[in-house]
């Protein structure tokens, strides 16, 4: 007697054969293809991205892009920059309009997975601090008490602020805006003594002041955000490329590789430094790159170090302490696995 659930059961295993194949990686082949780097990131922002008179892009975000450049195409100056605000920022991604958004909104559990994206490593840690003039007297934010705040409503600040107050037994009173920028036209005029809010955007506005350095961001973060690259969730190949490319620049850190000495280690005998570079196994061939695609990021951009350097350190006129941001080693929180 012929076996009725024999066409279901047959169509099931098809079905679940089309399942396991892997998915075909496609964005590195479209990238090789245009000939450049399509990358993006969110709203501009001063240190992480900026258009100067020229129309020329820079940056934090825009060295990152960079480094991915050079490790497909070992050319770092092979990109397309864009800027993108809001939600709006997912619908290129999932089109394939932009390859990587190097900077989006801080990692959480909604937009790694309902937007078809997937974040790949932390690149920067974040949260809510304390922008405070000098005069104020303060080196912590636990000393703050009896004090008005600048701060924006709807992004759970204020109630963060509330919640450490509370904890701390302090007070303050909240001067409440509904747009960021409003915070450095308020500070400037004295509206508040002290500005809260994330300590990207703190640095941003400390930057727009006439004299930075009378002015400091607090050191303690009384709330977590992490920001880091995202690609799209449908091509690990992809999500390999862009994850070890920034471990390659966090590595480099750790073990002494830069932009200006790296060209003098070719004979360097360290296992560690020798794998970076590309002159012990080879980790490029496993993700369609050349065996070098570390060092020519690195080349191209500097190590992370360099980067923050660049971008946030005491050149811009307006240092801000790696902190959180600083290696595992060094009491941070960076951390790139071993290339072994």
């Amino acid at each position: 007697m012929p076996n009725p659930f024999k066409p279901v059961l047959l169509l099931a295993a098809c079905l679940l054969g089309l399942a396991a194949q892997p998915v075909v990686a496609q964005t590195l082949e479209s990238v090789r293809e245009r000939g450049f780097l399509v990358c993006g990131s969110s709203n501009p922002l001063a240190g992480f991205a900026q258009m100067d008179t020229d129309s020329r892009w820079s940056g934090f975000d825009v060295d990152l892009c960079r480094a991915l450049a050079a490790a497909i195409f070992g050319n770092p100056d092979l990109i397309e920059f864009r800027s993108y605000r809001g939600e709006a920022r997912f619908a290129p991604l999932q089109t394939g309009s932009v390859d990587v958004l190097m900077r989006n909104g801080a990692w959480t559990a909604g937009r790694d997975s309902r937007f078809g994206a997937r974040y790949v490593t932390p690149t920067f840690f974040d949260g809510q601090a304390f922008l405070v003039p000098q005069s104020l007297g303060v080196v912590s934010a636990y000393e703050l008490d009896d004090i008005s705040i600048c701060v924006v409503d709807g992004f759970g600040d204020v109630e963060a602020l509330g919640e450490f107050f509370f904890s701390n037994q302090t007070s303050f009173r909240e001067v409440v805006y509904e747009e960021t920028a409003d915070l450095l036209t308020a500070y400037r005029a004295g509206l508040c003594q002290v500005v809260s809010a994330s300590g990207r955007q703190l640095q941003a506005i400390r930057r727009e002041l006439q004299e930075p350095a009378l002015h400091r961001i607090l050191p303690e973060r009384i709330s977590k955000e992490v920001l880091g690259p995202v690609v799209r969730q449908d091509d690990d190949q992809w999500f390999e490329i862009v994850r070890w490319t920034i471990f390659a620049l966090i590595t480099a850190e750790e073990v002494g590789v830069t932009s200006a000495n790296i060209d003098s280690l070719t004979a360097a005998r360290t296992p560690a430094v020798r794998r970076i570079l590309g002159l012990e196994s080879d980790f490029g061939s496993a993700l369609g790159l050349r065996p070098t695609f570390m060092s020519d990021a690195i080349r191209a951009v500097g190590s992370y170090s360099e980067l923050y350097d660049r971008h946030f350190g005491a050149l811009t006129g307006a240092a801000m302490l790696r902190g959180q941001n600083a290696l595992w080693s060094n009491g941070g929180l960076l951390y790139a696995p071993p290339i072994l």
